[in-house]
Parts: C-alpha cells; structure tokens; sequence
C-alpha cells in the first residue's frame, strides 16, 4: 500500500509541475505581448529624399480622425479598423509628412512625396495616444495629437495633460497640435426654432438629438439674440476673441513650454475664418500671429500648392468606414489610380466586379461593397448565372441610409430582373421587365419593427423638455435652476394632440451615422416571393411576374444617389455590408444545391474561434493588471 501511495503521489506531483510549468509559460508569453502592446521600442524613421526625386507636386492629403479606442464606438474607431485604414494607405504606397515639411512645402517650395499624408487626431483623448501608438511604430506613421488647452486646467483624466503631450513627442511618432482653447457653443436653436443661446458640450450633448444646424462655434460669430441681432458691440466681439487666443497662448507656454504650430479652427467650413466677415478677421490676425498652419476645412483631403497654409482641408474618416472607403474618398480627391483592398483572393475571384470596390473579409464571413463616390457598386456572382427557384439569407449590416440590394434572376445589363433591397431604412421589391421598371412591395422599417410615432407637437414638446431639464441641472445658480424646474414642471403639463387626434407625425431624419443590422432570408420559388427579415415575414408570396431563370448579383450605394444630399454634410460613398451570405438552388421540393456559402468551414472556422478566445484572455489581464 506504500508503494502505491509513493507512486501515486510522484506522478500528483509531476503534473502539478507541468501544469506550473504550462502556467509559467503562458504567463511569460501573455508578459512579451503586453510590454510590446504598452511600451515603444522603436524610433519613427522619415522618408528620404529620394521618395521626392524626379516628382510633379501632387501636394498632399490630410485626415484627422476624433479618437480612437479598443472596439470602436462612434465616433470614435476602434483600433483594428484603423490600422486596417492605414495599413491599407501604406500598401498605396502612403507616407507620413510632418509640420515641418508643411511649412517647407508651402514657404520654401520643398519637394513631398507623390503620396504625403498629413495625419491628427483630434481632442487629445488619452485612449487615443494608448490604442493608435502601436500601429504608427508598426506602419512607421506619424500623427499630430490635437486637444483643447483648457483641458489642461481641468485635468479631466479622459485628455492628455501637458508631460504626456511631451513624453508622445519624445517618441517621436507624435507631434503637437491644438483645437482651440474650447470647445463651446453659441447662438443655438433647436429645429422647431427655440432660442437655447450658448452652451458647454455637455449641455450641447444632452438636447443635440433636437438640434437643426442653426448652431455656431464660440469663435465663429457675434453671440446673437433669438432674432438674430447681435448681443454685443464689435469691440466686444473682438475682445471676447482676442482673450480666447490669449488663454491658449498663456496655458500651452505654461504647459508645454511652446505654442503649437498646427492649428484646427474650429467649426470648419465657414467659407474664410468665421461665419461674419469681422468676426474672420479677428481670427485671421490671431491665427497668423500665433500658428504657423490652420486646417480650416473638411470634407475633402486634398490640399495643393495653390492653398493657403491657413485654410488647409482634411477629411475625417469615420469609426464604420472599411479601408475601401477611406481610399474611394482620396481616389476622387485626388484623382489617382489606388490599389483597392481585396481581401481573400478565393472569396473576392467568385465575384465579377462591375463597380466599386469590394473586399472579402472572410475572418468576418463578410463581404464589402464599396460604391463609387455619388455612384454605386456593382458585383455579379460567377457562379449564379442560371438561378430561377432560389433561398438566400444575408446579414446586412450597413448603415440604415444607403441601398443594399440583391439582384435575382438578373441579365448582365439588369434590363431583366428582381430586386430585393434595402434603401434609406426601407424595404422595397422591385422588378424589371425590358428595361421597364415596377414597385411591387414597399415598407418602411421603423413601421415594421412597431417604433411608437411621435407628432409633431409631441416631439416639440420633448425638445423643449429636455432643453429645460438640461438648463435647470447646468445652472449657475440656484435660483436660476428653481426657475428652469418651475417651468419644466408647467411644461410637463402640457398634453399635446397626436397623431391619432389628427396631428402630423413627426418624421424623424435619417442620421447617415446610424447602424443597420437586418437578418434577410428570402425566398423565390416560380412566382412567389417571401421575404423575412429578423425572423419575421415581411413579404408574404408577393405575386412576380419576372419568373425566368438568371444571375445573381450586389449592389450598394450611397443614400442621398436617389435623392439629395450635400456634399460636407453626408458622405458621398456607401459600403454594403452582406455578412454569412448563403445562396441555396432549389431544384426540386426536396433536393437543394449550394451555390455561394460566405461562412467559414472546418479548419478556418475552429481557428477563427481560438483567436477570438486568446484575445479575449489578452484583454482580460490588459484590462485587469
């Protein structure tokens, strides 16, 4: 019985060793990846002069991005995306360019890169300068943090203070810009035109969702009365500006010891340097006073010779856009031949592109269809061609304003088909018949999912409430919160009529910002079609008259290609999402084919699952340690 209890015990504590010894190793391997993950071992090398040799000036590009974090949450990207955005700048053959060379460039008539990048990210958020450090030391980039300079007196944790400004510097993958001193409101109404005057961004925040554009920044305009006359003289105005640079100008040589040389003036767009002609000349003297560069503009990304180094331009690319997008905007920028992210060459060569852009992310079991700019993108399956009695289901997952279609039963040229798709948060069925276009089916989705419609008085009412409650919790007084309580209390008394006592509803605005997430299956079989969509029947055998066998394709476009939109205010380019999409022949009413199966298999499929798990115990002591 000894001897059994002795081996017993030799072999317990052998594997209590090797399981220690597993343990010690994961640990050691889990501390390489995150001292990787949080310290910089390397140092930015610039681009050569030989990156300048024997080029015309092509000028360069700039985007600004608000913040970045973890995952990703608008409006703020997450750090996977934008080191695919870079990364696919980089594969272009993108190089990061400095302040320095902006002002060589424009002063001294210095030669660029044919492919410069100007790089910042605004509001100097700490979770910034955390998750986008690694991908700049990876793609060798530099970027200039921007931030607000009372933030520095604040010392609100969220923002970079003035030593972690410096220490970013030092590692040379950083340089410094600035916002402005503030971040403030003025001259504010809501869209049933109310009075709100100025506001803090936390004030802003709480009633933006009641907003038109009838706002202005601090440094833009006179501060205004509900009639639009100025509440002050123009030696105000003046000084009420001047002393907003002197602020910035006092706390960065306090903080940081200089002035920084890149300015972004805030709100951007203002056809000069404000939104009144007196009010741009202030900011005009001050700014050439103070900075050497303003980037006064977004939109576009293009900036030539023949700008002005005070009314530069930058595009902000959004926390959803794919690397396709960011490209198709500086392709119609600049005008240059991109290479176009592909993704999976298998997945991507099943697919005849016709237009746009299209990229198979087959870790996600996703495809992007990127459209053309105030244009859509076109893909045609190669394998679809003859397809009359089929069954798709698809994910779609772009944002509710844009079209993603499914074309079924379709010829090359779309003279002959039906359509299946999702426009500007609205199901349609559609069929073509020689060229001649049919609405078979339309339902809008907010409709379908039972969202309760407000009227008009209804939501007025809600804006001015909230408007009340936000003045009355920011008050600068006691007694002026008494007053804003008193009056949301009456206010709350009010019982306006609805939509069934015979008011008009209230039709809420598309925001081009808002995600769509839409589990579609469909079924065609001879004349019928169903259409379900987040497992409930949308279309119920509608009657089609296209019944001839085809091909199958993708469409998407940007929302406003069927109506209006501007161009500043809402994005020309569009990126349909089809996620695990499955294409299923039915050739008898019990034998099926596969024609297309988006999703990943065997092998890829367990791998995809071990990945996922192992970041999401690298996150865990990242987040835990």
């Amino acid at each position: 019985m000894g001897l059994v209890d002795s081996e017993y015990t030799r072999k317990k504590n052998n594997g209590k060793r090797i399981s220690v010894i597993i343990q010690l190793l994961v640990l050691a391997i889990l501390a390489v990846v995150i001292i990787r993950e949080l310290y910089t071992f390397t140092v930015h090398q610039p681009y050569t002069e030989k990156d300048t040799a024997y080029i015309t000036d092509r000028g360069f590009v700039a985007l600004s991005y608000f913040g970045v974090e973890k995952h990703g949450k608008q409006p703020l990207i997450g750090s996977e995306r934008l080191y695919e955005h870079l990364y696919a700048l980089k594969q272009a053959g993108y190089v990061t360019i400095t302040q320095k060379d902006i002002k060589d460039y424009y002063n001294q008539g210095k030669l660029l890169p044919p492919r410069s990048l100007v790089l910042m990210f605004e509001d100097g958020r700490r979770d910034t300068a955390i998750f986008a450090q690694k991908t700049l030391e990876n793609l060798n980039f530099q970027a200039n943090v921007m931030i607000y300079g009372e933030k520095f007196e604040h010392r609100d944790p969220k923002f970079l203070l003035p030593d972690e400004l410096l220490e970013l510097k030092k590692t040379t993958f950083w340089d410094i810009g600035t916002n402005g001193y503030r971040l403030a409101y003025i001259n504010v109404f809501d869209r049933y035109d109310n009075y709100l005057g100025e506001m803090s961004p936390l004030e802003y925040s709480m009633v933006a969702r009641y907003l038109s554009r009838r706002y202005n920044h601090f440094l833009m305009d006179y501060i205004r009365d509900e009639y639009g006359v100025p509440k002050e003289s123009y030696n105000k105005m003046k000084d009420r500006i001047s002393y907003d640079y002197e602020l910035m100008q006092e706390v960065y040589q306090k903080g940081l010891g200089f002035v920084p040389e890149m300015y972004v003036l805030m709100h951007s767009n203002t056809g000069s340097f404000g939104n009144n002609d007196k009010v741009s000349a202030v900011n005009e003297y001050w700014m050439k006073q103070m900075f050497a560069m303003n980037f006064n503009r977004e939109g576009f990304a293009l900036n030539e010779k023949k700008s002005s180094i005070y009314d530069l331009t930058r595009m902000q690319p959004q926390a959803y856009w794919y690397p396709n997008h960011v490209l198709m905007r500086i392709k119609d920028d600049t005008k240059d031949d991109l290479p176009f992210v592909k993704g999976d060459e298998k997945q991507h060569a099943l697919w005849n592109l016709k237009k746009g852009a299209l990229e198979a992310r087959s870790d996600e079991e996703t495809l992007v269809l990127t459209a053309l700019p105030r244009d859509d993108g076109l893909a045609f399956l190669k394998d679809g061609k003859s397809e009359r009695d089929i069954k798709i289901s698809v994910r779609l997952l772009g944002n509710k304003m844009g079209l993603q279609k499914i074309y079924l039963r379709a010829d090359e040229a779309l003279t002959n088909c039906l359509s299946i798709y999702l426009l500007n948060n609205t199901l349609y069925v559609t069929e073509r018949a020689y060229g001649v276009h049919r609405e078979l089916f339309k339902l809008n989705l907010d409709e379908f999912d039972g969202k309760t419609v407000l009227s008009v008085a209804e939501d007025k009412k809600e804006a001015e409430e909230e408007a009340l409650s936000t003045f009355r919790r920011y008050a600068a007084s006691a007694k002026r919160a008494e007053i804003y309580h008193n009056r949301l209390e009456e206010k709350k008394k009010e019982q306006p009529m609805s939509v069934t006592d015979g008011e008009k509803p209230y039709v809420p605005l598309l925001s081009i910002h808002e995600k769509g997430d839409r589990q579609m299956d469909i079924l065609v079989k001879d004349d019928k079609l169903t259409v379900a969509l987040n497992g409930r029947t949308a279309v119920q055998e509608l009657s089609i008259s296209h019944a001839r066998a085809g091909g199958i394709a993708l469409e998407s476009a940007w929302g406003g290609f069927y109506g209006w939109n501007q161009r500043n205010l809402a994005d020309d380019v569009y990126d349909g999402v089809f996620e695990k999409l499955i294409i299923t022949n039915l050739l008898s009413a019990d034998k099926e084919q596969p024609v297309y199966d988006g999703r990943l298999q065997g092998w890829e499929a367990i791998k995809k699952n071990v990945i996922e798990k192992w970041n999401a115990l690298l996150e865990w002591f990242i987040d835990n340690m």
